[in-house]
């Protein structure tokens, strides 16, 4: 396993580990309340160190190994600390594989880093979590959500418009998903301006996507984004 070390950004210490290798050098993005320690982060550190592919992962402010506190977080921090880690870290091509909120933060960073970006993984994606999650008048949601992330996930949804991204995208979503229904992901294919979208659903598949069968989806759509295009 990679070394965790630490890097400040904005005053926050942000834990991640590098595991240096070949490009394009993977990026994962953990959901929210998750971390770097996760089945699936796991899964891709594995599969980067058999292949010697670089890996990057790390702890949003709050979360895991990272200090703070969560309740305190919001997607446009956690945003500024995924730009940092991959602007100071590394550099070259990346894919980014992002889980759930993660991938959600993935997208802003390919519309942010477009030059870099060579491909896209969600996983469960959740863009826009904050508007679909709940209504308007659900107050108790509201707040166990913290209010701050809340008003902060408003600023940056993203599925009301076309999303200026044209990388290749795969979209890996569970059949049964409780959390985020099946449509989030259609329209996020649909809202994609790459010509280069798929959406691969999951038999009976769930919310986490962590069962060896769903993690072995994800490692061969991995595979199949790194290899050389004719």
């Amino acid at each position: 396993m990679s070394n965790l070390d630490y890097l400040d950004v904005g005053g926050r210490r942000i834990a991640y580990r590098l595991r240096p290798g070949t490009e394009p050098t993977l990026v994962f993005l953990p959901g929210y309340g998750s971390d770097m320690e996760g089945n699936k982060a796991l899964a891709l550190d594995a599969f980067a160190e058999a292949r010697g592919t670089g890996l990057l992962r790390f702890d949003y402010s709050g979360t895991g190994s990272s200090p703070g506190q969560f309740a305190e977080g919001t997607l446009d921090a956690w945003l500024e600390e995924a730009l940092a880690i991959v602007d100071r870290l590394i550099q070259g091509p990346i894919i980014v594989v992002g889980s759930s909120m993660g991938g959600w933060i993935a997208l802003h960073l390919a519309l942010r880093r477009p030059d870099r970006v060579k491909a896209l993984i969600g996983i469960a994606a959740a863009p826009d979590f904050t508007n679909w999650g709940f209504t308007d008048g659900d107050v108790a949601q509201r707040q166990g959500l913290a209010r701050a992330f809340w008003e902060s996930g408003q600023k940056l949804l993203l599925l009301e418009q076309s999303i200026d991204i044209h990388c290749p995208v795969r979209l890996l979503h569970g059949e049964l998903d409780q959390e985020v229904p099946l449509d989030v992901a259609l329209r996020t294919l649909r809202a994609l301006r790459s010509a280069d979208v798929q959406l691969v659903v999951l038999k009976g598949g769930g919310h986490r996507l962590s069962e060896p069968h769903e993690i072995e989806a994800i490692l061969r759509t991995v595979t199949a984004l790194m290899e050389p295009q004719p």
